[in-house]
């Protein structure tokens, strides 16, 4: 049963360009300069954690999540700073470290790494990589960052890099440990990986049901008692909108999740998304959208179901406006994670939910 104690609330943003007072799509830096503009709201009103995905391409505006993240270091104080995720395959874990450990030191130890595969692959080519390395480059790449993690002398041998010798990586961080967890879109070999490594678990649940995803967290607690690791952590993060009205959240949501799903669609033979998949996902599946009320009953069920300790909410999907935003986070920090809260004890007082 999930521990209401335990449970941590996060807002990913993957740097969606937002649309102006005016309807006008923002700049690139106008865009990242207003996630960190949410990030302190978020901060000031008591989220845990917010993520910042890593893109490469026209329609994000963050290309360098931990850069954005140490900005947002400089102008917050408790919430935690994560990658959402890092795409390991493309990037140098000694790299990754450095960079994440030089956030840590500048934010007093608030630094997260959420490790993934990717599933945009514009980084690929970009950075000089062969997608039929895909399997190999993750797997090579994950085990070398388990041993940087140690923050001990790393001596590592594989294929996708030069091999290390005793090598000594730096900056130390203070707490000897930056918190690191892999995210899994669906492959039950991740699943096993993590569980391997000793990683938290973060399941990206984007459409369907999540009930789905109940043998993942499974497979997961079985691999780390095989593998005698850690698996007590086991977060989640899906997309999702909130206003003051189910009526509101709709309206400014479709449009701009339809525009980006379907610009992404285009170059991966998906057919547009219809209105009636769009309310399907809202009503029963993993679109959080609506009232406060509606998207906290609709968390707190899934928290339980899964048996998770982490919730993060995509938000900002598309061209939404940027007060619509800033709005949103006011409202998932003030309304929706306490009344989370309340839903998770009522469930274990045994009182109706």
């Amino acid at each position: 049963m999930t521990d209401k104690k335990q449970v941590i609330f996060g807002l990913d943003s993957f740097g969606d360009i937002p649309t102006d007072d005016d309807g006008q799509l923002m700049t690139h830096a106008s865009a990242i300069r207003q996630v960190v503009k949410e990030a302190i709201l978020a901060d000031k009103l008591g989220v845990d954690v917010i993520a910042l995905g890593e893109h490469h391409r026209h329609d994000f505006s963050i290309s360098s999540p931990e850069t954005v993240l140490a900005g947002i270091a400089t102008k917050t104080k408790n919430i935690k700073l994560a990658s959402g995720v890092t795409v390991l395959s493309s990037d140098d874990p000694v790299r990754v470290f450095e960079r994440f450990a030089t956030l840590d030191a500048l934010s007093n130890g608030r630094a997260q790494i959420i490790l993934g595969r990717g599933s945009f692959t514009e980084s690929f080519p970009l950075f000089g990589y062969d997608l039929q390395d895909y399997e190999v480059l993750f797997e090579e790449k994950v085990a070398l960052m388990a041993e940087v993690l140690k923050e001990k002398p790393v001596t590592w041998t594989g294929t996708t890099r030069p091999s290390l010798a005793g090598a000594e990586i730096y900056p130390r961080t203070e707490s000897g440990r930056i918190h690191t967890s892999i995210g899994v879109g669906g492959s039950p070999e991740s699943v096993i990986r993590a569980a391997r490594y000793g990683f938290p678990l973060m399941l990206a649940v984007i459409g369907g049901s999540p009930e789905r995803f109940i043998p993942y967290a499974e497979l997961y607690k079985q691999a780390g008692e095989q593998f005698g690791t850690p698996t007590n952590e086991i977060g989640m993060h899906s997309p999702g909108f909130i206003a003051d009205t189910d009526e509101e959240a709709v309206k400014i949501a479709w449009p701009a999740h339809k525009t980006n799903f379907d610009r992404i669609g285009a170059s991966r033979g998906w057919a547009p998304i219809k209105r009636k998949h769009f309310d399907e996902e809202v009503a029963k599946y993993s679109l959080y959208i609506g009232s406060p009320e509606t998207v906290a009953q609709k968390m707190a069920k899934t928290i339980k179901m899964l048996g998770l300790s982490r919730f993060d909410l995509v938000y900002g999907g598309g061209p939404m406006p940027a007060k619509a935003r800033l709005h949103m986070v006011e409202l998932y920090a003030t309304k929706v994670i306490p009344r989370v809260r309340e839903l998770l004890a009522e469930g274990e007082d045994g009182k109706s939910t």
